[in-house]
């Protein structure tokens, strides 16, 4: 045999192990509901958006059932630029005003939606656009938020209040692949400004899904940033919420996702980043998984991150997990 043909062998045989691997994850996940929040670089990078396309194809091509929700905060603060409007962020929330909701509601349902739809259904007639708006899948109420121990008034932003799931499930049971913007009106049908990250939480449970994936921008959760830049690999609900008052703003609302998610039933719910190619699917099919998963009854499990941090590097430099939600 050859050196071509033997470095040709142990790739074949590494692919082999690396399916071998999938097959537990495979039996676990097959026929259930997995909800994916769509979210930072993936939907910023060519190369990560069409990976984070292939990986949702896959889940639905092995049999799982998988339901996007997505953000969009680059690209509205992007238009909003663009148009000269003013926005800030207070505790990790977007400040929204009526003039900003307009931009809000364009750039999520008539781009970064139909954008996404789109990839997804280069790969057969897959996907379906959706917002909380539609069939009354997500209620709206406003919702404030509390900086330095005051309360801030951050306009027409809300919280989910209710959930109709109806349509998802029919959607996902035709075989078709959800996509969701999280807009969503109140009771007087005024639309509101719904974080990503808690409405995916919220869908998740109210489907009943057998797992919860947030994409960010960072590893995923630091121990004790910026002393250490160690990781957080998993982590019970009852340790999450010692930690919640000590975390990064931008990390709030996706830790908090998890820790409501898995709090009301969804069986496990993990951040992974977004930055790295396939990152679904290295969660959810190999033994290591990425990210921070949050799951009832394990100790605090810490791994080194798979890149280092330098904690001094640019001490003007947010800190890890500091990013809009």
């Amino acid at each position: 045999m050859t050196l071509e043909d033997q470095d040709r062998w142990k790739r074949a045989t590494s692919k082999a192990a690396t399916l071998a691997e999938a097959l537990p994850w495979l039996m676990k996940y097959h026929g259930k509901v997995i909800v994916v929040k769509y979210g930072g670089n993936a939907m910023t990078d060519d190369q990560l958006k069409r990976a984070f396309a292939q990986d949702i194809v896959f889940l639905r091509y092995a049999g799982f059932k998988p339901v996007v929700v997505h953000g969009g905060g680059p690209q509205i603060s992007s238009m909003l630029d663009r148009l000269g409007i003013e926005s800030e962020f207070r505790g990790g929330l977007r400040v929204t005003t009526e003039e900003a909701m307009d931009v809000v509601r364009m750039v999520l349902v008539g781009k970064v939606q139909r954008e996404l739809v789109g990839l997804l259904n280069e790969h057969g007639p897959l996907a379906v656009g959706l917002s909380g708006e539609d069939a009354g899948l997500f209620t709206a109420t406003r919702t404030n938020t509390v900086v330095d121990g005051e309360e801030v008034d951050l306009g027409l932003v809300g919280e989910v209040a209710e959930v109709r799931p109806e349509a998802v499930l029919d959607i996902v049971e035709a075989g078709r692949i959800p996509v969701i913007s999280s807009v969503a009106p109140d009771a007087d049908g005024v639309v509101h400004n719904v974080n990503a990250d808690t409405a995916a939480a919220a869908l998740a449970v109210a489907l009943g899904a057998e797992k919860l994936l947030v994409l960010t921008d960072v590893e995923g959760l630091y121990r004790d940033w910026p002393e250490s830049d160690d990781v957080i690999g998993e982590i019970s609900p009852e340790g999450l919420a010692e930690l919640m008052p000590s975390l990064a703003s931008g990390m709030v609302p996706k830790m908090g996702a998890c820790l409501e998610a898995v709090t009301h039933g969804v069986p496990r719910a993990t951040v992974i980043d977004g930055r790295e190619p396939h990152a679904v699917l290295l969660e959810i099919f190999t033994d290591e998984g990425v990210g921070t998963q949050v799951l009832p009854g394990v100790p605090t499990k810490i791994r080194t991150a798979m890149y280092r941090t330098s904690a001094t590097s640019d001490p003007t430099s947010k800190r890890p997990g500091d990013v809009p939600a």
